[in-house]
């Protein structure tokens, strides 16, 4: 049943009838654009809205803007939201989490790779994206744009921004384009139609691409490292490894496993192995541990060779008995691939060396493995003898780590 006229005009006049706490305080739940609304309802209303406290919490939420910010800028909450709104706007739901990447990468690298602080390069302006936009004849992703808006990726340098790694003779490092690189590789030619790169390796000339159009088997916007099909005629056969489906969730989430140590820090260069948390093994006195990492740029689908690098780090424990210094003599490892083949190999040492492991010393090195499936683990043991009592030989294990090649899509040429 309808309500009768005068309690009709009494709930409608309630909200404006309360008395000025309380009606702050209602307002102060608002999102900042109810809160533009509540502007044009009536005069009342436009004050309260306008009370420079209730756009504090809208300019740290969306702008990451400090009180010591404020205090630089001079300016009020309101006028700071408005005038970072008119130059932002359009990335008002990626810019907090984008600018929080990069602070914490920021810092991160001033304490652990100083040096690579210096080859960030500035931020662009609007009409530099759009200026490339029209080049290309192209749409850029508002986070890919937001994200240059805050640095303009980095020089060509080394080391890369994008992570590096070794082994033996083979050596890269990955930088984070800016936009002015990053269009003049933009690719239109079969197996890469309207792909953006977003690195680049000075040393193999890999890079990872942004799909800007669902063209060729891939989803727009997805982010993936080239890989021929070495067994097609046709070359523009391109299989994709997968690395993330926007520059947001690829961005923040490698950020993320390198400010949280998820990568180690080597010769002041960000390395990118995974390590396990579980993949520790203790032997007596010694420990093992295992990261991994799966390298494109020497893999393949077609023929199947998934090739994977791993770096093992071996240490004593400090609180371990001067006498329990001991030498490795030789190594074992079971090879396990996805189809459940196995192989066994055995022989001296480690990559050349015996290294002598002493209380609280830690030995790291470098090995690589292929597979023929796209996973397979590996696990084994290191045999040491002692050197205070040479006729003393054990055996340490090394824990089962696994290898997994990214997710793929085929070519479709």
């Amino acid at each position: 049943m309808a309500a009768p006229p005068d309690v009709e005009l009494s709930a409608a006049l309630s909200l404006e009838l309360l008395p000025t706490d309380p009606l702050l305080l209602i307002l102060s739940f608002l999102d900042y654009r109810d809160l533009v609304s509540c502007c044009y309802l009536n005069r009342r209303l436009n004050q309260l809205s306008s009370h420079d406290p209730l756009w504090k919490r809208h300019c740290k939420k969306y702008w990451l803007i400090s009180e010591e910010e404020k205090a630089r800028r001079n300016q009020g909450w309101r006028a700071i939201f408005i005038s970072t709104y008119s130059d932002l706007g359009r990335y008002i739901h990626y810019y907090a989490t984008l600018k929080k990447a990069w602070d914490d990468l920021e810092q991160y690298l001033g304490q652990w790779c100083p040096r690579m602080i210096g080859s960030l390069k500035e931020s662009v302006r609007e009409e530099d994206l759009d200026a490339v936009e029209a080049q290309i004849h192209c749409k850029l992703p508002d986070d890919y744009r937001c994200s240059f808006r805050i640095h303009n990726g980095q020089k060509l340098v080394v080391p890369g921004l994008m992570g590096s790694m070794a082994l033996s003779n083979h050596y890269r490092s990955e930088d984070l384009l800016d936009i002015d690189t990053a269009a003049g590789g933009f690719q239109q030619r079969l197996g890469l139609k309207q792909c953006l790169p977003l690195t680049f390796c000075i040393h193999t000339g890999l890079s990872q691409y942004m799909a800007l159009e669902s063209v060729e088997g891939r989803n727009k916007y997805e982010i993936f490292y080239q890989c021929p099909d070495q067994m097609a005629r046709n070359p523009s056969a391109i299989v994709m490894f997968i690395t993330g489906t926007s520059y947001l969730e690829w961005f923040t989430s490698y950020v993320n496993k390198v400010v949280t140590g998820g990568y180690p820090i080597i010769r002041d260069q960000i390395f990118r192995y995974v390590h396990d948390k579980d993949c520790v093994a203790t032997t007596e006195d010694i420990t093992v541990s295992v990261s991994t990492s799966f390298l494109p740029e020497l893999s393949s689908v077609h023929p199947p060779h998934y090739f994977f690098t791993y770096r093992i780090r071996i240490e004593m424990s400090k609180d371990a008995l001067p006498e329990n210094i001991c030498q490795l003599e030789s190594r074992y490892w079971r090879i396990t691939n996805a189809k459940g083949d196995v192989e066994e190999v055995q022989g001296p040492g480690v990559v050349g060396e015996f290294p002598v492991i002493s209380p609280g010393k830690v030995y790291e090195y470098t090995s690589c493995t292929t597979f023929t499936t796209t996973s397979g683990y590996m696990e084994g043991y290191y045999t040491f003898h002692c050197l205070s009592n040479k006729d003393r030989f054990f055996n340490v294990t090394i824990p089962r780590f696994h290898m997994v090649c990214p997710a793929f899509k085929v070519s479709t040429a």
